[in-house]
């Protein structure tokens, strides 16, 4: 039976950069906002290669769309791995919205993927190296975990007091807790979940964040590599996560951000200093 990939954001930096590196002999099930780029997208692909290419437009923060897109994966094959970059930064929506399409939206893909993963399915959630920075309490934790939990947004704009930069971490914090709480009903299936956490990616959204955001700047400058990553970095350790090389692990979050979050110590001695 067909292997099929589904990657969410699929015309942007990193989903479309994870689909360009899978392309060659592959099926693909691509989702994003915009239909035009889609197509342009789609034809990328079959030109690199690609065995066949579909997509679907439409918001992961409506569950109804989500459900629709996992149903028109199932129709199309066994789901070989699904990697899920669709989201939103702090500059591009208000607090609510963030957790609705960062949150609450991953909660309704890992809920209705799992129903057609099978043995050997792989998922890859993408977080953000901002989750590590939140002080992940037990309460909070728990807090996270759960966004399919009936009060939920209320429990967030309490602990986020409504602030968009609060909002963006606590909703990626969001993503790597469900993907250890939902590891063992993955496992069940047979299937992998794990979730990577990019630092200070060079792509569009990336450099909207930059252009917009002093503090970008100065985790840059804290950065060991001394530089940004670029969107086939993620794409290739998405790559090795949906792999068999990759087939023990599972539940786990992979920082992929040039040593940021390791040096935070030393950037915030520096800055007391200062």
């Amino acid at each position: 039976m067909t292997k099929v990939y589904v990657i969410t954001g699929g015309t942007g930096g990193m989903g479309k950069a994870t689909a360009m590196r899978l392309a060659k002999g592959n099926t693909f099930l691509l989702a994003d906002m915009n239909e035009e780029r889609l197509a342009h997208t789609a034809e990328e692909l079959k030109a690199a290669g690609a065995a066949s290419v579909e997509y679907m437009t439409g918001d992961i923060s409506n569950r109804e769309r989500v459900k629709a897109l996992a149903e028109k994966a199932a129709s199309m094959g066994e789901l070989a791995g699904i990697v899920h970059t669709a989201g939103l930064s702090p500059t591009m929506a208000d607090w609510k919205k963030i957790m609705e399409v960062n949150a609450l939206g991953t909660a309704y893909i890992l809920d209705e993927f799992v129903k057609i993963a099978g043995t050997g399915t792989s998922a890859v959630m993408i977080s953000s190296m901002s989750a590590h920075m939140v002080p992940a309490t037990p309460e909070i934790r728990a807090a996270v975990k759960n966004p399919l939990a009936e009060n939920f947004m209320q429990t967030m704009e309490m602990m986020t007091k409504g602030a968009t930069q609060a909002s963006y971490p606590f909703s990626k914090l969001s993503v790597i807790e469900m993907v250890k709480d939902l590891a063992w009903a993955w496992g069940e299936k047979g299937a992998r979940l794990n979730s990577i956490s990019p630092g200070t990616i060079d792509t569009a959204m990336g450099r909207q964040e930059k252009e917009q955001s002093e503090q970008m700047a100065v985790l840059l400058s804290y950065t060991p590599l001394r530089r940004e990553g670029d969107a086939d970095e993620i794409a290739k350790a998405v790559e090795f996560l949906l792999s068999n090389a990759a087939s023990y692990i599972t539940g786990t979050d992979l920082l992929v951000d040039g040593g940021t979050i390791a040096n935070m110590g030393r950037m915030r001695e520096a800055m007391q200093q200062n």
